[in-house]
């Protein structure tokens, strides 16, 4: 008796959109663009403080994996959240973390 077909391909998406998020770049991202809404790269690597190929190469992951758009004006390409309720799912896991007890 396996997990019904249904539910194993819930579980994929939601497996594939956490491991998406896995990473401390990528969770600042999220949260600076639930503030600002949009930013250019270099905007982004400004307030991040990191190399421009580095933020480039996890903007271009996460906007494959369906969590960023992405509009180029210009020269400038300008990054926004297309997965707005991604940030509900931040605090959810921000509540659920336990501290260890002293």
């Amino acid at each position: 008796m396996g997990i019904p077909q249904i539910e194993a391909n819930k579980i994929q998406r939601i497996a594939t959109l956490l491991k998406a998020i896995a990473h401390p770049l990528r969770l600042s991202i999220i949260e600076l663009l639930a503030q600002k809404n949009k930013l250019s790269v270099s905007e982004l690597c400004a307030y991040l403080n990191c190399e421009q190929s580095y933020l480039s190469h996890n903007l271009n992951y996460m906007r494959l994996q369906g969590i960023l758009d992405c509009e180029r004006q210009g020269q400038k390409v300008y990054y926004s959240l297309r997965l707005k309720h991604i940030t509900a799912l931040l605090d959810c896991l921000e509540k659920c973390t336990c501290e260890k007890e002293l």
